[in-house]
């Protein structure tokens, strides 16, 4: 059950509150004939994405429509017939706009509703995938709107989000998240909705799709999983209008990350081979390093070494062919070092300590941003408390506590856990010296 943040987003605008809305519906009723006896709480349960009974959601339009003057639609306040053929609306990328910047205004509001959502698995969440891989393509973004949207819009974006990103890396996306969706809402909401030619579109829609993902990127880090994955699926949808096939399969990238994540490994391998499958030579040598050295990772999980091993080879075959100045600005992730740590992690879950060992030692010694730095440290913590090493595992750990410090991020907080756990298992001084300085790191709420 999904929460209805198109409802939600017409009540705003509408100005009316949830007990309002349900005393509206309550007169509404009674000059129909019916006994209504609707409360706030009843509002609120459909706002979480429970559908209302009977003539209720005709009555939501009726009272939405007097408030502002023109009509609304059943697919207008996401309470189109379930199981019914949907409105050419609802399907249009105007009718996917609305719902978008639906969500965003819903999320920079912070409804509580939206952040504990959880993610959907089977099939709503493999549906968005295989309708970004297959037809029916976008033939014309453009649209009639009043405000024409220009070069210097796109650049505007494009600058956002290269600044949330490293807003992101430095600072978490507990911190960022907020300033993404405030973005997102106030300046590319309007832009969505503006005038602008199939061309001009195609470039909006791509640098829009960008920086959803940074948002996607964020609720991910805030632990807010469902409200990721229907960010990633926003980013997606915006992708396949744009075009370009290479950066919905770095979308796709990032919903295996998020797999890897929830332990849906069998999902993380089928989705990083539709990116690598639809992308073709659009997936460059830093996203396809990336996507093989997850895919290595949902292997070993699932104990099909033979396969992990295969994607290991695959994974460092490409990244030999990273050329930084030949790359999109999306994949900058894919820093030297990280396909090492990937695959340090993949690895280990196999049990070759050595190579794991290796792997590590080799991402720890090369340049990473200071996110970065805190997860290759903590692999390589990890691997030598496996070798035994606990007075070298525990210096690491400490230098990973402190280069983690003033960022606020959930992700990065479970790897602290992790790391402390393991740590308290091994009984030396140094290892409890360095698990109660995690603890205290960790006693800081966000």
């Amino acid at each position: 059950m999904q929460p209805n943040t198109l409802l939600d987003a017409v009540l705003d605008e509408a100005g009316i509150s949830r007990a309002g809305l349900a005393a509206h519906i309550n007169a509404a009723g009674r000059a129909r004939g019916l006994a209504l006896r609707y409360e706030h709480t009843a509002v609120a349960r459909w706002l979480k994405g429970q559908r209302p009974r009977g003539q209720v959601p005709d009555l939501i339009c009726e009272v939405l429509a007097a408030r502002l003057r023109r009509p609304v639609h059943l697919d207008d306040i996401g309470l189109g017939v379930p199981g019914g053929p949907p409105s050419p609306h609802s399907t249009s990328l105007s009718g996917f706009v609305e719902r978008t910047t639906a969500l965003w205004r819903c999320d920079g509001q912070r409804r509580p509703y939206l952040l504990g959502a959880p993610a959907v698995t089977g099939t709503p969440a493999v549906m968005p995938v295989w309708e970004w891989e297959n037809p029916p393509e976008d033939i014309d973004v453009s649209r009639g709107g009043r405000h024409r949207v220009s070069a210097a819009d796109i650049e505007t974006l494009k600058a956002a989000r290269a600044h949330y990103e490293q807003l992101y890396r430095k600072a978490g996306g507990v911190a960022t998240r907020a300033r993404v969706i405030g973005f997102l809402t106030t300046e590319a909401a309007p832009l969505l909705r503006g005038g602008y030619t199939d061309a001009t579109g195609r470039r909006l829609h791509r640098a829009t799709g960008g920086l959803v993902a940074v948002a996607g990127i964020c609720a991910y880090d805030a632990d807010a999983q469902g409200l990721a994955q229907r960010y990633f699926h926003q980013a997606l949808r915006l992708a396949k209008a744009s075009g370009d096939r290479g950066l919905g399969a770095y979308v796709i990238a990032l919903l295996v990350n998020q797999s890897l994540f929830m332990r849906e490994y069998r999902q993380a391998v089928a989705f990083a081979e539709s990116a690598l499958r639809a992308a073709g030579r659009r997936a460059t040598p830093a996203l396809a390093s990336d996507l093989y050295a997850m895919q290595a990772k949902a292997y070993a999980h699932l104990g099909d070494g033979t396969a992990a091993l295969s994607c290991v080879r695959r994974a460092e075959a490409a990244a030999e062919r990273i050329h930084r100045l030949q790359e999109p600005d999306e994949t900058g992730y894919v820093q030297p070092g990280l396909v090492n740590v990937q695959i340090a992690e993949a690895l280990l879950s196999l049990g070759d300590l050595r190579s794991a060992a290796e792997h590590a030692e080799a991402a720890v010694d090369t340049p990473a941003h200071d996110r970065g730095r805190v997860h290759r440290l903590a692999m390589l913590s990890r691997v030598q408390l496996r070798q035994g090493h606990a007075d070298r595992a525990a210096a690491t750990a400490v230098a990973m506590a402190e280069q983690a410090r003033g960022m606020e991020s959930q992700r990065l907080r479970d790897r602290l856990r992790e790391v402390r756990e393991h740590l308290i298992r091994s009984d030396c001084t140094a290892t409890a010296d360095a698990a109660a300085l995690i603890a205290t790191a960790l006693r800081v709420p966000l």
